[in-house]
């Protein structure tokens, strides 16, 4: 059975605190027709620090998508090898046992993908599949956990590894001023994270079932404008509200696999913000402290795209875990608007 093992997670040194982005929001956009509404927002989304990849004074400005591209591939070359060591020897392997990897990303272009510069650099097999996934935002660092489970239950022998790399402050742009724009621009984090799937062995997480859902009807609520600037993000206002309609398809999932979802002993979720959390506990019937998880990566991280889940989950394993055999959900959400879930049991020991 296929195991998803401990994350390691490391973030950038370059530190802002919620008190720096409003007094920046206030000053950049003084004249601001809702700065007042803008700036509750930012209050209200529970971030208190975020890590950069350059201070803020760089990261404000914008040297263009070239030089920002350049210096994505850069940061990435420079920070996932640590995390990818640390996962590795978490999962009690090494670089040549891995068949299959995973890279998510949103906040940069790379091709060919990171993926291959991994295995020349690290000495991953040459037989090593590669899987990058580019467009699937938050939702991809659970939709990166259900490939990697789906083929190690294809191959039961072989060996995933998963790495989530974003930069989201690359992607700031200074002339985007809707409320939408001013609200990001106080709520995503940079950050780096991996995570092995064995296909046998391991400790960890037991994928025992996973899925999809899109929304229909909301593919351009959380989307990217590709200007010559580069990523200009779009977020729709109704972005917040839904977990109304995605937390029934929580609930299928787990019915057909015969739990009740209201009644599972850890919740590992991306935390796009605190309204999404609020709302799973509302629809899903589990009290706010089943999210403290996800609710310590977004305050203390911010929303860090993709790393979120892992991050997440890498608290969870900080905490000790839980009980053997114990009964979980992990779920991303992103750009569709789409869900991606996974059911599994804890298992303590290899």
């Amino acid at each position: 059975m296929a195991t998803l093992c401990r994350p390691a997670v490391s973030v950038p040194e370059y530190v802002t605190t919620v008190e720096e982005t409003l007094e920046l929001a206030r000053s950049r956009h003084a004249d601001h027709p809702q700065l007042g509404l803008s700036l509750r927002l930012i209050e209200n989304t529970g971030v208190r620090t975020r890590h950069l990849v350059q201070p803020v004074e760089e990261t404000l400005a914008h040297p263009g998508f070239e030089e920002r591209n350049r210096l994505y591939a850069a940061e990435a070359k420079a920070r996932v090898p640590l995390v990818v060591r640390r996962a590795l020897e978490d999962a009690s392997l090494r670089a040549v046992d891995i068949d299959l990897i995973i890279y998510v990303s949103c906040t940069g272009f790379m091709m060919p993908s990171l993926t291959a510069w991994l295995i020349n650099s690290m000495g991953l097999p040459t037989t090593t599949r590669q899987l990058p996934i580019a467009q699937l935002g938050c939702a991809a660092g659970s939709a990166a956990i259900n490939r990697a489970h789906d083929f190690c239950t294809a191959y039961p022998e072989a060996n995933a590894l998963i790495v989530a790399c974003e930069f989201c402050s690359l992607c700031y742009q200074p002339t985007d001023i809707g409320i939408g724009s001013l609200l990001s621009n106080g709520l995503f984090g940079d950050g780096v994270a991996a995570a092995v799937v064995r296909g046998k062995g391991g400790a960890g997480i037991h994928l025992e079932r996973n899925g999809s859902y899109l929304v229909p009807g909301t593919e351009d609520w959380i989307a990217y404008d590709v200007r010559a600037t580069g990523f200009h993000f779009l977020l729709d206002k109704r972005v917040p509200g839904t977990m109304e309609p995605l937390a029934p398809a929580l609930r299928a999932l787990a019915d057909g696999h015969g739990w009740d979802v209201s009644d599972l002993d850890f919740y590992i979720v991306h935390a796009g913000g605190p309204r999404i959390l609020d709302d799973l506990s509302k629809y899903l019937g589990v009290t706010p402290d089943a999210f403290r998880f996800s609710r310590a990566t977004l305050t203390e991280y911010g929303n860090v795209a993709s790393v979120v889940v892992l991050d997440a989950l890498r608290r969870l394993f900080d905490e000790g875990g839980a009980a053997d055999r114990a009964r979980g959900l992990l779920a991303g959400f992103g750009p569709g608007i789409t869900a991606e879930m996974t059911l599994g049991r804890w298992s303590r020991t290899p």
